[in-house]
């Protein structure tokens, strides 16, 4: 281990001029450096002909310091570290943690120190005996003397080191011809240097002939032998498909840090790694599928960056396209609009400034909601070191850090200033090799073809037969048909699904205290709030409409679907939305058998739009949170119909109030309240998601009814009236699916105001001859005509209907098939 007193001392310059020599004298030698680093470790990899490794507590765990210490010198005949700062200084209020001497510590390494004399003497002595004396776990071994004005100067140091009892090692005259030079941020990247081989060179020379080498590796030979396992990448992390997609890693001058284990996890990970140059390359390299921007001086080399106009086209398409995308520090700065006014990327709305101080700390961060660094809740370390800033600081963030937003996170995209060790955090790595292992070009994605349904089938891009055995009826009239189209005079109503329960008198009193508004131009932005606060959501994550089927027609236009999706059976004003909008969706049919349940496998990777009721309408199946959660993928969007949950007892899977990363959730008021007329709904997604929706939606879409009916049932006095509504529905529900039981007609269990009962062909006819209006299901794919759903009506008026279902014999197992 080369260690100081504190910085300035030429660690660095020793370190790096060390590793030289030794490899020059025939040893393979291995270099590492204590701390988050990045520049050193270039200069060492350039000394040495291996990659530079950083060891950091803070950054990848104490237990992860000897396995990759050992994992970076395996063959190698001696391991040379750098510390950092001074030996006993770590992170602020750490005790020393993270510092030289804690590294050196956990593995279990001997200590020289470098000394600058060029400003003291004897005293020196006094230095090295204390830093000797502060710490006997610590173990130094040796003293190299640098920067010495004159040899009768280094004598009198020599001579007073003698009384410490730690051998003199060499000594060093000053010597500025060897110094890299400094910038903002500290050294110059070996990498931006073109003299920096030479100047090597000469190093090399000095420290041969100033320095004992023969000593230093007998010392460096008292090291103990370390027991643990060395460090595998490929024991921490999977590769998720057999194919090899490639990630481009941005290199060049411009972006020169990041740390050697990122590539070779993602490598372990399956991924094929190529690294492109900003600078110089005009496109990404073929088949990109991730993109990986690391640190650098975007800012030094911006008017470069922006004269490659074409590859600031190709990321800015590619990435608004949904290419998995990593960008710390200098990526965040190289993807914003503008750095100090020179064009960039554009890929984020903010533009970059330098700062008059430098921002350097480690750092504690947390995952917001699930995006593509994470499930929400996920912790990580990092650092920052960075002289610029950003403004907005941040989007929707990529982490929390102490409370506070930073950077900008999406499911498809990280960008922010914390720098984060992937060897310390190997589910990062993991989440962004999935990404890439699951991502298609848009190029390369086939136009979907019309009708095509899904299921049974393993994930990917082919069509398999629909479950039912029926072809679904998706011509107009079935997209068209809804439930009051069952209605006629003399008919009881068990078609419509809208609660047959009066309207509470507050509900009333709210629509009717609207009408006095009706003068002005409606404005929804009160109503927004308090639907907001409901679902514990930000204002601007909620999108009021004229009732959930506008939704599905926003969603239609905000983007050119590739591979829209819908799971059916379900509502069929998403596909009507579609088609209507040009698209030609595709049907995941689920299964009868299993309770019309989806696995989330039976939907094509590459599909970019999803869609699913949930409860679904009109089978009542209530998916599993966790169901819906795997459909998320980078990429894509998923739409959850949540027309009906508000019928379901505590709202159980309900992912209304989560912000997740692709998801938007559909809220309906018209049924449990029992207002159709008024026609509110609501959406609930990331806020660049509404407001994305709230472009393409038409001017005062919600009417001043409608506004005050979202307000009216988004209060108190509404949430205890929605939970005494579901158990009574619940209830109600009961009586409908005892009594079908007790007939031997077959139903799908459900959570909704509704059940699906399946009572054979002709009896919809039949029982609308009898007096009864059921809504017939062979308008919705997957399903036929001897189906039929149900709603749920108070047991007096269920009684009838039963009792009718047994005169006319639809009970009978002739009827039934």
């Amino acid at each position: 281990m080369i260690a100081a007193p504190a910085s300035g001392h030429g660690k660095t310059t020793i370190a790096t001029g060390l590793m030289a020599a030794l490899r020059r004298s025939g040893l393979d030698v291995s270099c590492h450096k204590v701390g988050p680093d990045y520049i050193d470790p270039g200069y060492h990899a350039l000394a040495t002909g291996k990659p530079g490794r950083n060891l950091d507590p803070h950054m990848v765990g104490e237990e992860r310091l000897v396995p990759l210490l050992l994992h970076g010198s395996q063959d190698a005949d001696v391991a040379i570290i750098e510390g950092v700062m001074g030996l006993y200084d770590g992170q602020m209020g750490g005790n020393g943690f993270a510092s030289t001497a804690h590294v050196a510590t956990v593995t279990r390494t001997p200590v020289v120190l470098v000394v600058d004399i060029s400003h003291a003497s004897r005293s020196i002595a006094a230095v090295v005996q204390g830093m000797v004396a502060f710490d006997p776990s610590v173990r130094i071994v040796g003293v190299i003397v640098n920067k010495a004005g004159s040899v009768r100067h280094s004598t009198e140091v020599v001579a007073a080191l003698e009384s410490t009892g730690v051998p003199v090692l060499g000594v060093l005259q000053r010597d500025d011809g060897i110094v890299a030079p400094s910038r903002h941020l500290g050294l110059v990247p070996a990498d931006e240097r073109d003299d920096a081989a030479h100047t090597l060179d000469r190093l090399a020379d000095q420290i041969a002939e100033k320095i004992d080498l023969e000593q230093l590796l007998a010392l460096a030979s008292t090291a103990p032998d370390l027991h643990d396992e060395p460090w595998d990448p490929a024991a921490e992390v999977t590769a998720a498909s057999t194919r090899r997609p490639v990630v481009a890693m941005a290199g060049g001058r411009a972006f020169t840090f990041r740390y050697a284990e990122t590539e070779e996890l993602l490598r372990a990970a399956g991924c094929e790694v190529v690294t492109f140059d900003p600078l110089h390359d005009s496109a990404l390299p073929d088949d990109t599928a991730g993109l990986y921007l690391g640190g650098g001086f975007p800012e030094v080399h911006a008017t470069g960056l922006a004269a490659n106009a074409a590859l600031r086209e190709s990321l800015r398409t590619a990435i608004a396209d949904g290419l998995p995308t990593v960008a710390e520090c200098a990526g965040l700065l190289y993807l914003c609009r503008t750095v100090d006014g020179v064009p960039m990327v554009g890929a984020l709305e903010a533009d970059a400034v330098m700062a008059p101080r430098l921002t350097l700390s480690y750092r504690s961060a947390v995952v917001p909601h699930d995006q593509l660094s994470g499930p929400a809740g996920t912790r990580v370390t990092g650092h920052e070191f960075h002289r610029t800033t950003i403004a907005p600081a941040a989007g929707d963030p990529a982490w929390l850090v102490d409370g506070a937003g930073h950077g900008f996170g999406t499911d498809t995209l990280s960008a922010s200033y914390l720098h984060t060790h992937w060897a310390g955090h190997p589910q990062l790595a993991q989440r962004f090799a999935d990404a890439a292992h699951a991502y298609v070009a848009p190029a390369t994605v086939p136009e979907a073809t019309p009708e095509v349904t899904t299921s049974r089938a393993k994930r990917g891009n082919t069509p398999a037969r629909s479950a039912a055995g029926a072809e679904p009826r998706t011509g107009p009239k079935a997209r068209a048909w809804h439930g009051d189209r069952e209605l006629a005079p003399g008919l009881v109503d068990f078609a419509v699904n809208v609660n047959d329960e009066p309207r509470p008198g507050w509900l009333d009193d709210a629509l009717r205290a609207s009408l006095s508004e009706i003068g002005s131009y409606p404005d929804a932005t009160e109503a927004e709030s308090a639907l907001a606060r409901r679902h514990s959501r930000r204002p601007e994550e909620v999108l009021a409409t004229a009732g959930a089927a506008e939704v599905f027609s926003l969603v239609a236009r905000i983007r050119p679907w590739r591979r829209p999706v819908v799971v059916h059976p379900q509502f069929t004003e998403p596909d009507a939305a579609l088609r209507a909008a040009g698209h030609h969706p595709e049907h995941v049919l689920c299964d009868p058998a299993t309770h019309f349940a989806l696995d989330p496998a039976l939907v094509p990777t590459d599909a970019d739009l999803v869609m699913i009721g949930n409860p679904t309408n009109p089978t009542g199946t209530l998916h599993p949170a966790r169901t819906i959660r795997d459909l998320l993928a980078p990429g894509r969007l998923v739409v959850v119909d949540e027309a009906f949950l508000d019928a379901v007892p505590g709202e159980q899977n309900s992912l209304a109030s989560h912000a997740l990363p692709g998801l938007l959730v559909v809220r309906s008021l018209t049924k449990l309240w029992s207002i159709p007329g008024v026609r509110a709904g609501y959406a609930l997604g990331n806020a660049d998601l509404v407001a994305d929706l709230r472009t393409h939606q038409p001017q005062w879409s919600v009417s001043s009814s409608a506004a005050a009916a979202m307000i009216a049932c988004a209060g108190d006095q509404a949430l205890a009236e929605q939970a005494r509504r579901a158990t009574r529905t619940a209830q109600h529900r009961a009586v409908l699916t005892d009594g079908l039981r007790e007939l031997g007609i077959e139903t799908t269990p459900s959570a909704a105001p509704f059940v699906l009962a399946r009572i054979g062909r002709g009896a919809h006819a039949q029982l609308r001859d009898a007096g009864y209006a059921l809504r017939r299901a062979d308008t919705f794919p997957g399903l036929d005509d001897s189906w039929v759903r149900i709603a749920v009506r108070r047991p007096d008026t269920t009684r009838k209907l039963l009792a009718v279902l047994r005169a006319e014999g639809l009970a009978s197992k002739e009827m039934r098939r």
